[in-house]
């Protein structure tokens, strides 16, 4: 069998190290009104802000098979927003990772999950890194995850998102790491929720690359992070969106320790705005074996 290779995080997210986010009262950013927030365990203890107009929560606790420890008591915040008010729960975001099969780490060998039989587009995993395999590993994942959810009482039904970025492991093989994203898609769409993706334009392309009509990517929302402020926040609605289907409905921007985030209006007005090239990255390490890391912030 071929060596297995996984895509790591170029660095361990040093940043993390000085303590959880704390936001400062009055310090609210200018800009657009009603922006909202994003929180997830880094933020366990911290200070949070009065309510937002809307809320997104993070369900896992850094890697797509672990849980918020903090999940219950944010989503208790979230629910106090003016959005949640109006009826509409708080939104959630999932890690997301393809591991390939290492050691110690479950990885499927056949079509089904638990008792269940998942419906594979690409064929009959075979327990290697493969589109197949992966697609059944995605489609677990965020079972687990919704399992997570209702575990903490809370009823599934409500907008997910999809955290695509490099702070977790990655195969070299794009397409399988499409089928990993293609995977958890087909599960929530599944379960009844509306999915999209949260990524930035570099990031998605290296680690998913081009996305078809044909998948269950390819007209998802997107989330779009890279803005440096609420202005920029609001000229990145018109940025490409992460796959040539998609719409980008989110964009979102750090200030004081704290993300916000902006609804894009439904008619964004032309031209669209370019965001600028990113910087060069340094060469990915490469290895054999999954590397446990702290998963990117979702900023």
């Amino acid at each position: 069998m071929k060596s297995i290779r996984i895509c790591l995080a170029a660095c361990l997210l040093l940043a993390w190290q000085a303590g959880p986010a704390r936001a400062e009262s009055g310090t609210a950013p200018h800009g657009p009104a009603g922006l909202g927030n994003d929180i997830s365990w880094p933020q366990c203890g911290a200070d949070l802000p009065a309510p937002p107009p809307f809320a997104i929560v993070g369900v896992n606790g850094g890697r797509p098979d672990t849980a918020n420890p903090c999940l219950a008591a944010q989503l208790a915040w979230a629910g106090q927003s003016a959005e949640a008010a109006d009826g509409t729960p708080a939104a959630v975001y999932v890690n997301t990772a393809a591991t390939g099969p290492a050691e110690s780490l479950w990885w499927p060998a056949g079509n089904t999950y638990g008792e269940t039989a998942v419906s594979n587009p690409y064929g009959l995993c075979d327990g290697t890194a493969s589109p197949a395999c992966a697609y059944v590993h995605g489609y677990a994942m965020a079972a687990t995850s919704a399992g997570i959810l209702a575990a903490a009482g809370q009823d599934i039904h409500r907008m997910w998102w999809l955290d695509v970025e490099f702070g977790n492991s990655w195969l070299w093989d794009k397409a399988v790491n499409a089928a990993e994203l293609e995977g958890m898609t087909a599960y929530l769409q599944g379960a009844g929720v509306e999915v999209g993706i949260y990524s930035t334009g570099y990031q998605f392309n290296e680690i998913a690359g081009d996305v078809s009509p044909g998948s269950n990517l390819y007209k998802l929302q997107n989330w779009l992070a890279g803005p440096d402020s609420a202005e920029s926040a609001e000229e990145y609605c018109g940025a490409p969106p992460l796959t040539p289907g998609g719409t980008v409905t989110t964009t979102q921007f750090t200030e004081n320790d704290l993300d916000y985030n902006y609804r894009c209006p439904a008619d964004v007005p032309a031209p669209a705005p370019q965001p600028a090239a990113p910087a060069p990255q340094p060469e990915q390490l490469r290895s054999s074996r999954y590397m446990e890391l702290y998963a990117a912030p979702i900023s």
